[in-house]
């Protein structure tokens, strides 16, 4: 399957991020033969806590999923709110969409969950300070739904904390996206606009704050601890 990468200048460093598209794509080495990542990485282990996350039950890690979904073909109504409920084995958070400036993104990420694609689906990637990823149904970032949908950000959009996007390669044009998302958890992240929002997350901070300082493998940014989307719902109003 395909390799995503979702880059970002963190620190003045470039630090990639892994999802899911059509296109093979590896993360550059650096001449030490180590990705930025890596580095910055493991600098964040020397000060994250070993135990895990406080407040996040225990579970297993999910089997890989083979789902292959055909693109949506409707658009969500934007006079109405419409609220993407995330329950995690960390607690549930609300998502609402951003149906009104991105509804195509908006109506793909409403289609994955009605379909219940991110049901039983882990974050796979938590970088403390920056961003938590999902929505791999193989659980490596390497997995998608099947189909991809472009909507381009504005050139000024800004990504402040609590910001749900979609990854991308960066090959791929501005704004595509497939099912695999990202969470901001950190402020003043120095993100440019390459990336389509799905929303925000309106309920459940302090579930994304614990999932976000989630203890890591500096390696690959996967948590030591499973962290599991058991159930993903859709409400409007």
């Amino acid at each position: 399957m395909i390799r995503r990468l979702l880059p970002a200048l963190l620190a003045a460093a470039a630090l990639t991020l892994a999802a899911c598209g059509d296109d093979e794509e590896t993360v550059p080495p650096s001449a030490s033969g180590e990705t930025s990542a890596e580095r910055t990485t493991e600098t964040q282990a020397e000060t994250k806590p070993s135990e895990p996350a406080s407040g996040c039950r225990k579970v297993d890690q999910p089997e890989p999923k083979d789902v292959e979904l055909g693109r949506p073909k409707q658009r969500l109504d934007a006079g109405r709110t419409w609220v993407a409920v995330m329950k995690t084995s960390c607690g549930t958070f609300e998502i609402t969409l951003d149906v009104e400036e991105n509804p195509r993104t908006a109506s793909s990420f409403a289609h994955l969950v009605r379909e219940g694609f991110y049901d039983n689906l882990s974050f796979h990637r938590v970088v403390p300070g920056f961003v938590a990823q999902g929505g791999d149904p193989e659980g490596t970032g390497q997995g998608g739904p099947g189909y991809s949908v472009t909507e381009a950000p504005p050139r000024s959009e800004k990504y402040p904390v609590g910001t749900v996007a979609m990854a991308k390669t960066e090959i791929e044009d501005p704004g595509t996206s497939g099912s695999q998302f990202f969470v901001v958890t950190g402020t003043q992240i120095p993100l440019e606009p390459l990336y389509a929002v799905v929303g925000r997350v309106s309920k459940g901070d302090e579930v994304v704050e614990l999932i976000g300082n989630a203890p890591n493998d500096p390696a690959d940014n996967r948590p030591t601890q499973p962290i599991v989307i058991e159930k993903a719902t859709l409400r409007s109003g």
